[in-house]
């Protein structure tokens, strides 16, 4: 089965509410929302491709974030190992670059939105 590392940011802003977006049409699990990250490319540091993937999703540059949980998790088609990063301070303004519907929510809303099963035990944690 095919492994692949995943890298995500959680991104708090000054109200407290946290930035997630919803997965396209076409894409693994489309419809759910999720917070924003995607695949490690090979040789790249975790924080690197956290960062990367802030920057190309919705367009914010993380400038305060730390480690705030990795864990494995395996669906029937592929097994994740997900490392999650609190990002508390940032440049920039949220914007959907990739088409993708975006929305700040707090954490007491993120039982409203499906979210894949992968997610759930860190947004326990977020509660």
């Amino acid at each position: 089965m095919p492994k692949q590392i995943i890298s995500i940011a959680i991104v708090q802003n000054e109200h407290k509410k946290l930035l997630i977006s919803r997965r396209q049409k076409g894409q693994h699990l489309a419809g759910k929302w999720e917070f924003p990250g995607g695949k490690v490319e090979q040789g790249e540091a975790l924080e690197v491709a956290m960062l990367r993937e802030l920057k190309e999703e919705v367009g914010l540059t993380a400038t305060k974030y730390s480690l705030f949980d990795s864990l494995n998790f395996q669906y029937d088609d592929v097994d994740l190992c997900l490392h999650f990063y609190l990002v508390t301070d940032f440049q920039g303004e949220a914007t959907s670059l990739e088409g993708q519907q975006i929305k700040w929510v707090t954490a007491a809303e993120l039982s409203q939105y499906d979210f894949p099963k992968a997610n759930l035990t860190v947004i326990n944690k977020l509660l």
